[in-house]
């Protein structure tokens, strides 16, 4: 990577680097095990011009959600906070019955489908076909495009302009980040919404998120960053929530410039917190490598001495996050013999680079192991909860983000 993607510059510095993944998302058929995995540099920097964090663009969005393995509906929490968000943005943007509501990258109709339930018209426009043909099939109208000006500008010709437009968990997605700008502003009404939720950087370097990093995020955004991105496409952040999802994240308010007008106290407030924490200089940033490394040594600790005392240890989920982690620590097989996911798309597969057997989450009870690594740390409270069975028998879980955590659950 030579240069910023957001301002062109070319000063660009290290943060961290993470080795060479496989693409996280790319789970191995059994057919495919004695099959070379091709593997692409993970090292995130940061523009010291306009303090986007990004990853070079290596991989294109078509080879990651042209078939896409992450289905939204499948984690209970993310279901009810799209509920409630839907219940709120109602309010918020005042969505009456004539409303028309647009979201980007709306995968299986997790959202959506909320939409639907109100009498509100609305649209998905979901790249990955499989997961758009279940969107459809819950009864989402769901369009299979990536976003583009043309694809927004086709969009609001045909269905006219949206009220509001919904992007979740996409902004990161992205190489073209000004284009995709660029489409939002095209699908969105002259006085309409914009809403985008997206990993904070504010907490995944404070809490030693580096799982995050993988090679469908191309970029990492502070609200300061944000902003400068919303302005490349004619947008104005408007509000900002905090969010625990995903670990922290930010939902950015905006609006076409024209119409915004002066943002939220609110907004300053998380400036100053960023600025605070040095993100709008080197001093934010240098220690972020070092702490990096102590979470691998101590889960590697952890795996190496538990395997010593004879004791097991089984994992939960097969998310994205957890092939970052698994690659970077070097897990293998003889120390995890196995994870499991409720997605039934994973089962019977692999997770890439290390090779390890994704199984149904019934396994758990049968095999009753001594400890379960919990993959998705960010749904800890829902996992806690989920997996208090693992007591009957003295299991703990473990949780290695943001520091390496032995719980003991309660039935």
């Amino acid at each position: 990577m030579t240069r910023c993607r957001l301002c062109g510059s070319a000063t660009l510095t290290s943060v961290v680097d993470l080795g060479a993944t496989p693409p996280c998302e790319s789970f191995l058929a059994a057919d495919r095990l004695d099959q070379p995995e091709p593997t692409y540099p993970l090292h995130l920097r940061v523009c010291t011009d306009c303090w986007l964090a990004q990853i070079p663009p290596l991989i294109t969005p078509e080879e990651t959600f042209s078939e896409y393995a992450y289905f939204s509906s499948f984690s209970t929490s993310w279901v009810e906070h799209a509920h409630t968000f839907v219940a709120d943005a109602v309010q918020r943007v005042g969505l009456g019955p004539d409303a028309f509501v647009v979201e980007v990258a709306s995968n299986d109709g997790y959202l959506l489908r909320h939409v639907v339930d109100r009498g509100i018209r609305c649209l998905g426009i979901e790249p990955s076909v499989n997961v758009g043909a279940a969107a459809r099939d819950a009864g989402v109208p769901t369009l299979t495009e990536f976003l583009s000006p043309d694809t927004g500008s086709a969009v609001r010709a045909e269905h006219g302009p949206a009220d509001l437009v919904v992007a979740n968990n996409v902004y990161a997605h992205i190489p073209d980040v000004v284009g995709f700008t660029r489409g939002l502003r095209a699908l969105v009404a002259d006085d309409g919404w914009v809403s985008i939720e997206v990993q904070h950087l504010l907490t995944l370097i404070e809490e030693n998120q580096y799982d995050t990093i993988y090679h469908e995020h191309f970029q990492y955004y502070t609200v300061a960053s944000a902003t400068r991105a919303l302005a490349s496409g004619g947008l104005a952040l408007v509000d900002v929530e905090l969010l625990p999802t995903h670990g922290g994240s930010i939902r950015l308010w905006a609006r076409p410039a024209e119409v915004a007008g002066e943002p939220t106290r609110q907004v300053a407030d998380v400036l100053d917190r960023e600025k605070a924490a040095g993100l709008q200089e080197l001093s934010g940033y240098t220690e972020f490598s070092a702490r990096v490394a102590k979470v691998r040594r101590d889960l590697l600790r952890f795996l190496i001495e538990a395997a010593e005392r004879g004791e097991t240890v089984v994992g939960y989920g097969a998310p994205g996050k957890g092939n970052t982690l698994l690659n970077h620590c070097g897990i293998r097989p003889d120390l995890l013999p196995y994870t499991v996911d409720r997605n039934p798309y994973k089962h019977g597969r692999f997770t890439p680079g290390t090779r390890i057997p994704i199984l149904p989450p019934e396994q758990i009870a049968v095999d009753r192991p001594d400890y379960v690594l919990v993959l998705p740390w960010n749904l800890r409270a829902e996992l806690v909860e989920q997996l208090s069975f693992v007591h009957d028998w003295g299991g703990r879980l473990v949780f290695p983000i943001p520091e390496l955590s032995i719980v003991e659950v309660k039935p």
